[in-house]
């Protein structure tokens, strides 16, 4: 009896894991972003809005990038609040469109784009842009995990600056779980349009998942192609594996003042900051 007893234990676990897996899996084919949280629904790939002034403040623009870990941990709001005060624009992965993050996004007064990922539970999850004035222009792309299943994405939004040039930014999750990089390359090019007909100042920047010298080389030479130059980083305690670091920032056509990845417990990945300074036009 105690046999059988485990088993049917086990048979259910397996049963609610496979369950979980294809809610996740769910409606992944088509990338879809939403301006909107409060409806939470994903419609179409791209949306454009009016927008309500230049991202940068006075032409400092401070720019933040982190990997959120579904905000798991405690003291997630207090880290992104902080990271918002002190920045014109904030690059999450692994967004959870939770009830509280909602309600901190109301609260902080702050614009909203997310492309849509998966969905768990009713929850969506996926990369985020806050800042303090609209995108002009939003586009979600996706890409599948090839052992997993799970989808990843990314955001390409346009932002309109005080010089009166548009800033385009690249906000991505990186597939995680292959080795010979195809299908990670296929998630780079299709990006590629975009950074290529955009003449402008622009950020790529995201959680790459680079954990081997190949993962690395991929993106270096996808960046140098569009003239691209990695942040350089004073404190630098970005997450590592294999000794790689995980996030990066690659920017063009903004003059740099440094660039800052400091501990922190409130995820598995440590935040980074980038400061720029518009050039005259």
């Amino acid at each position: 009896m105690a046999f059988n007893h485990r088993r049917i234990i086990y048979l259910l676990c397996v049963f609610i894991a496979l369950l979980i897996l294809s809610l996740a899996l769910w409606a992944n084919n088509d990338p879809k972003v939403t301006t909107d949280i409060d409806k939470g629904t994903f419609l179409f790939q791209c949306e454009e809005h009016r927008t309500n002034g230049a991202l940068d403040d006075n032409g400092q623009l401070d720019v933040s990038v982190w990997n959120i870990y579904k905000q798991q941990r405690e003291g997630w709001d207090t880290l992104l609040s902080s990271l918002n005060e002190s920045s014109q624009l904030v690059l999450l992965q692994e967004a959870s469109l939770t009830q509280e993050l909602k309600n901190y996004i109301h609260n902080s007064v702050l614009e909203v784009a997310m492309a849509h990922a998966f969905r768990l539970w009713d929850t969506a999850f996926g990369v985020m842009n806050l800042s303090k004035v609209s995108a002009s222009r939003v586009c979600a792309y996706t890409a599948t995990e090839p052992l997993i299943r799970f989808a990843k994405s990314g955001i390409v939004a346009i932002y309109p600056l005080s010089n009166g040039s548009e800033l385009l930014v690249v906000n991505l999750h990186g597939i995680n779980f292959e080795w010979n990089l195809t299908h990670y390359k296929k998630q780079l090019e299709a990006l590629a349009v975009e950074l290529t007909e955009h003449k402008g100042p622009i950020i790529l920047a995201g959680d790459f998942n680079t954990w081997r010298e190949e993962r690395m080389e991929t993106v270096n030479k996808f960046a140098q192609r569009f003239n691209l130059i990695e942040a350089q980083y004073g404190i630098d305690e970005r997450e590592r594996v294999f000794g790689y670091p995980l996030d990066h920032l690659f920017f063009r056509g903004l003059i740099f003042e440094g660039a800052e990845a400091k501990l922190t417990e409130s995820s598995d990945h440590n935040p980074i900051t980038a400061h720029f300074v518009l050039p005259a036009r």
